[in-house]
């Protein structure tokens, strides 16, 4: 026997070491891990989730995209707390998603993670009034009947309700604001606890495209000024493009990321630098862009050659 063939144990530690989860970046506020979710209905089973893999860096500021179905919106559930993954690992903030227990998933959302819903009505009481709205989070944490917890609560919310632009809005109640002053509240009720991941469901969605712009500066403000990781689940372009960093949701896996940085060019001139790649997961697999396959018309199969710096694909003409 060749002494330079593995033996049958080394080729299953091997096995076995590859399908361990990746260990999480320490510098990382989202890490997800070949994610999966697996909905049951009327006896059918359908998988959102397909082992998807994503990291975010702590202070990041990014959009998910994805089609309806994509998955993007069940995994956005999952980061916030208010669905279970059913294998993979999820990690947030520190705390691992599919180990909380009902008391630690209850701190986590109220402490760890902000959240924006689309419909204002569910992220605002209508009898509250926005300063009220924003301190009942604080509330709701613990803060209880202590001397001055009151006064802190309400010197807490007007902080939040002045850095987004809507201090002097604080007396008003839901109904009294528009569309966009209503998602900056929402913003400023998400940010209460001092959450360190912001999270955002088409925030955007009702709102025409100036008032748009105002709430998107909110979640800018929030990222640079406070240092929060905020991540968007958008269908507007001009959400998507605004951010450093875009990724695409297909069929419950990552599939491309869009990023941009700022460069400048021989005569000081400053722009924006855009570059798409597509995701490599743990196992190899890459989803190609559908416009690309349709081009050369690649289907069932294709070729592929190892270049001395790239990888060749083309079309199987056998």
């Amino acid at each position: 026997m060749n002494s330079d063939q593995p033996t049958y144990e080394e080729l299953r530690r091997r096995a076995t070491a590859a399908a361990e989860p990746r260990t999480r970046a320490a510098d990382a506020a989202i890490v997800c891990d070949r994610l999966v979710r697996i909905f049951s209905a009327d006896g059918i089973e359908v998988q959102a989730l397909q082992g998807l893999e994503l990291t975010v860096e702590q202070g990041d500021l990014m959009a998910l995209v994805g089609a309806s179905g994509s998955g993007k919106s069940t995994l956005l559930n999952i980061l916030a707390g208010l669905d279970v993954p059913t294998a993979g690992r999820a990690a947030v903030a520190g705390y691992d998603l599919l180990e909380l227990s009902a008391r630690d998933r209850l701190r986590y959302r109220r402490e760890a993670v902000g959240f924006v819903f689309q419909q204002t009505a569910r992220n605002l009481l209508p009898f509250l009034t926005a300063a009220q709205n924003v301190a009942l989070p604080m509330h709701l944490r613990g803060d209880g009947p202590r001397r001055g917890a009151a006064a802190r609560r309400g010197a807490r919310a007007a902080e939040i309700l002045d850095a987004l632009g809507i201090g002097d809005l604080g007396h008003r109640r839901p109904a009294e604001l528009s569309g966009g002053q209503q998602q900056r509240v929402a913003i400023a009720v998400a940010m209460a606890n001092d959450p360190k991941v912001l999270l955002a469901d088409e925030p955007t969605g009702e709102l025409d495209s100036e008032t748009a712009a105002a709430v998107f500066e909110a979640f800018r403000t929030v990222n640079k000024e406070l240092g929060v990781t905020v991540v968007i689940v958008t269908h507007d372009p001009m959400v998507a493009g605004e951010v450093r960093r875009t990724v695409a949701i297909r069929d419950g896996r990552t599939s491309s990321e869009v990023l941009r940085r700022l460069v400048t060019d021989e005569h000081g001139e400053e722009s924006i630098s855009e570059r798409e790649y597509v995701v490599l997961d743990r196992s190899g697999r890459v989803q190609l862009p559908p416009k690309f396959l349709e081009a050369l018309g690649m289907e069932h199969r294709v070729a592929v050659d190892l270049a001395p710096d790239h990888i060749e694909l083309r079309p199987d003409t056998h």
